[in-house]
């Protein structure tokens, strides 16, 4: 079910959904940092933050899975970086690939993924669009109808 997500609040929205059990492999751009899901995952999200904004260049679409679902097969290069209390984006700091977001107060244990991390097919669709109010001037927001 596709739901317009109006309210970056909308839990049921964001959460992982168990119905949807895949298996994904993705990685940063130089292969450094690799990794699979094997496990629920959310849907896409697009969050337009101001933060989304600056670690990305534009804004993020992501998907969400549990992180006892997700195995690092590489990760010499990966590198957290403490952007809010609690809050870590994940990069490789050889390439500059933005790949990860994790909450570490979440209740559900899950960590957000970079959709354009994963390799394809995905299977997965875009569901909705979070903090549309901080998209910049040139930014045209997706219609998910």
């Amino acid at each position: 079910m596709t739901v317009p997500l109006t309210d970056p609040l909308n839990n049921e929205a964001l959460s992982i959904h168990e119905d949807k059990v895949m298996q994904l492999t993705g990685s940063c751009l130089c292969g450094e940092v690799s990794y699979e899901i094997d496990g629920p995952v959310r849907d896409v999200v697009n969050c337009f933050c101001n933060q989304c904004q600056k670690t990305s260049g534009h804004h993020v679409a992501a998907t969400r899975a549990n992180k006892d679902d997700i195995k690092m097969i590489k990760d010499n290069t990966l590198q957290w970086y403490k952007c809010l209390p609690d809050v870590f984006r994940g990069f490789c700091n050889n390439c500059g690939g933005n790949l990860f977001w994790d909450n570490r107060k979440a209740e559900d244990n899950g960590l957000a993924i970079m959709a354009g991390s994963l390799d394809a097919p995905t299977n997965l669709k875009t569901i909705g669009n979070i903090f549309t109010e901080d998209a910049s001037d040139y930014c045209k927001i997706p219609s998910l109808k």
